[in-house]
């Protein structure tokens, strides 16, 4: 189980938020207050990307309501949204 837990570690390469698409609706903020705040013109930012575990980060992105997060893997192609 430990072996099947590190092989599904390590696959978000990258976090990227569309300010243009993000209305700061904050809840990435609200599911990974680790990873995503809002900023001064209130807009989502990725404060530190390592912040959550990856389930966590992908549930944020999820809960975007525009899709403003962009989530890349290792290899450079989003897996996020698809």
């Amino acid at each position: 189980m430990a072996e099947e837990k590190k092989e599904k570690e390590g696959l978000i390469g990258k976090i990227e938020v569309d300010r243009n698409l993000c209305i700061g609706a904050a809840s990435c903020v609200a599911v990974a207050p680790g990873v995503f705040e809002l900023d001064n013109e209130n807009k989502a930012v990725v404060k530190d990307p390592k912040g959550a575990d990856e389930d966590t980060i992908m549930l944020a992105a999820k809960s975007c309501p525009v899709l403003a997060i962009k989530i890349f893997g290792k290899d450079g192609k989003q897996i996020f949204p698809e």
